[in-house]
């Protein structure tokens, strides 16, 4: 079986290839890193109200795709989960329709896109984002993972970004190598799964334009920024702990999140506002039965195939083998619901 990534729909993390020898005890992170100045990066607020603009709906209908190009980061369009055979499949910089067109074309027949992104989060980001999610909804293509690896940019681009995300059913890859930091974030709590392998780190936003010349006033202005960032983790199932915890974190700095704390935070794995919703419909369309036996798999999956003896989170190789292994005994594929069933992507 191949080593791919793969569209997991409910699950935490990712298993390690069994050859791999014992790790050797490694020495602790720190919970901190002066690395967001060195970055070039982090949550920045530039508008005074830090609402977000609301998505383009003449974009995501298809009726209208004005002149738009990628300059603030790295992206490409693949029809494989396999990374490591196939690549990443073909470099998009001009965000056209008939661009997007011509790079999304052979996904149709795959049903599948992966959309990968090196680079900052910005308006021209939110913009891809938008447009490969409206050529997917054209095509049909149903299963969507983006595969991110950014130090962080613009908090509301970050949260058009989330927004599309959020309401289109994406998977979150943070893979091996890559990272998640500052206004990343957004992105990783929009997911309807969240496979987390690279590093992920919070530190308090950066206010631009600001008219504050006391602390006082500063914290005001952004007391205000915070109440909405709360409000966009609650409603995409993220602990609104995070944003309180981004209040205390220098700009100038960042704090590592644990993989306890991506879990315990609602950051990794399945969106639990999304499982609710797909509970509900996986009730009605595949029925109850169905549905309990598909969260057994995801618990005995996430107990077994997602994390290491420490419980420290595992690299994505071998996860596929433990996991398809796993399903056999909760008898999926389904019969009469076998795209609902757990690791489709390989049916």
């Amino acid at each position: 079986m191949s080593k791919a990534w793969f569209v997991l729909v409910s699950t935490l993390l990712v298993l390690a290839a069994c050859q791999k020898p014992p790790a050797e005890p490694a020495e602790e992170l720190p919970t901190t890193a002066s690395a967001a100045a060195a970055e070039g990066s982090g949550a920045i607020i530039s508008t005074p109200t830090a609402i977000a603009p609301p998505m383009d709906e003449d974009v995501l209908s298809g009726t209208k795709w004005p002149p738009a190009t990628l300059t603030s980061g790295k992206a490409s369009i693949s029809c494989s989960t396999d990374y490591v055979e196939v690549g990443d499949g073909q470099s998009l910089v001009d965000l056209g329709f008939l661009s997007v067109l011509d790079a999304m074309t052979p996904c149709r027949e795959a049903g599948v896109v992966r959309l990968r992104y090196e680079g900052k989060v910005a308006a021209d980001f939110a913009d891809l984002v938008e447009r490969v999610t409206a050529m997917a909804e054209r095509m049909a293509i149903d299963k969507r993972i983006l595969d991110i690896d950014s130090a962080g940019g613009q908090v509301e681009d970050a949260i058009r970004a989330g927004d599309t995300i959020a309401n289109t059913h994406w998977t979150i890859w943070v893979r091996e190598g890559g990272m998640c930091h500052s206004a990343c974030v957004f992105i990783l709590a929009a997911g309807d799964n969240r496979l987390v392998s690279g590093p992920v780190g919070i530190h308090r936003i950066i206010r631009l334009y600001s008219k504050a010349t006391t602390r006082a006033e500063l914290e005001q202005e952004l007391r205000a920024v915070h109440d909405r960032i709360k409000g966009y983790f609650a409603r995409n199932g993220a602990d609104v702990a995070v944003a309180d915890m981004m209040m205390t974190v220098p700009s100038s700095s960042l704090r590592l999140l644990t993989d306890e704390e991506l879990r315990a935070y609602g950051l990794s794995g399945s969106n639990p506002v999304q499982d609710d919703l797909e509970r509900i419909r996986l009730a009605r369309k595949c029925g109850e039965p169905f549905v309990h036996r598909r969260e057994a798999f995801l618990r005995e999956f996430e107990l077994k195939c997602a994390a290491n003896e420490d419980g420290s989170s595992q690299d994505v190789e071998g996860m596929g083998d433990c996991g398809m292994e796993l399903r056999k005994r909760y008898d999926f594929p389904d019969d009469k619901c076998p795209a609902e069933s757990p690791l489709s992507e390989y049916d």
